[in-house]
């Protein structure tokens, strides 16, 4: 019995561009029959092929909307990043099933992504703004019948755009916005959007928001509130903090914040670990820190709280007492 070698990178990208190829509308009988040359005329090729069919098959029961993401983006700006992700899985194979669908994979594979530390601004061909956050990434799947948004990881803020028909019209397109733990359908709105572990995190800015959880549960949060929800639970509104966005102009802001909470939210934007002992994580803080030089803001912290900054190595802080 003949024991195939392992599928190697090019390969596998071959078989993945292969299989968008004929995906495509435009695809031709000689097309197909090019693909099929290109399969017999190695095993591994048709190896390859054969994962890819599989891998396409699984894609279509992942959670999330992980199918869209690949499968979908052969028709947008991000076929190439398509082709890579189906590529990878091909070599991967079934071990490789767990690693996609951790959440750096999804934003590793994302069509719009940002690092730890970075923001960005994206317009969305109907007019959609999106700001991404730190470490945060979305795929899209804008065309003649949907506006779909798939949050992968981190946090957005959208200000939606308009669809040209109005929504009386059969046509008519609704922004649809998927999370982890169920969906989100703007009404004319510009909204903050964090996807976290346990659940989601929801402030409505302008207009509403209608929440549809992953288990069927329904609520429209309106102007001025902020809730999280998970698959079955959505919890009691609270009003939203006035400086929810401020971290589209680089900004934190801490009005009497536990040092402990401080920490969590100034790590989201460096790399490596920022960490407060028990004995300072009650300590309270309060001002307006700029976020592209967190280093400067750890190192102030002194003059303002009874507190000693460890330095493991760059990229590991320590919050101690000053008694430490």
């Amino acid at each position: 019995m003949t024991t195939l070698s392992p599928i190697d990178e090019k390969t596998a990208v071959a078989a993945a561009e292969w299989f968008f190829r004929l995906q495509e509308s435009s695809a031709t009988e000689k097309d197909r029959q090019a693909c099929v040359v290109w399969r017999q005329a190695n095993p591994l090729h048709e190896a390859a092929w054969q994962r890819a069919q599989e891998v396409s098959a699984k894609l279509g029961i992942l959670p999330g909307g992980l199918a869209s993401a690949t499968l979908q983006l052969s028709r947008t700006e991000g076929r190439r990043r398509a082709v890579k992700s189906l590529a990878v899985l091909v070599v991967a194979g079934s071990v490789g099933w767990q690693a996609w669908r951790s959440e750096s994979a999804r934003l590793y594979f994302a069509q719009y992504s940002t690092r730890v530390g970075e923001r960005r601004e994206i317009a969305l061909a109907d007019g959609t703004q999106v700001h991404l956050n730190t470490a945060s990434g979305i795929n899209t799947n804008i065309d003649q019948t949907q506006r779909l948004i798939l949050l992968e990881a981190g946090e957005i803020l959208i200000q939606t755009g308009h669809d040209n028909v109005p929504p009386e019209h059969p046509a008519y397109r609704p922004l649809l916005v998927e999370t982890r733990y169920g969906t989100l359908r703007p009404l004319g709105t510009r909204f903050i959007v964090r996807q976290q572990h346990d659940d989601i995190s929801l402030a409505v800015l302008q207009g509403a928001v209608e929440i549809t959880t992953s288990s069927g549960m329904r609520q429209v949060l309106a102007v001025g509130w902020q809730t999280t929800f998970s698959s079955r639970k959505i919890r009691q509104p609270a009003a939203v903090n006035q400086h929810a966005d401020s971290w589209i102009k680089g900004v934190l802001h801490a009005r009497e914040m536990r040092l402990k909470d401080f920490a969590a939210e100034l790590e989201r934007y460096r790399p490596g670990f920022l960490r407060c002992a028990p004995e300072v994580a009650e300590l309270r803080i309060s001002g307006a820190f700029q976020l592209n030089n967190t280093d400067q803001v750890i190192a102030s912290l002194p003059q303002v709280l009874p507190v000693r900054i460890s330095y493991r190595t760059r990229y590991w802080v320590a919050l101690t007492s000053l008694s430490n």
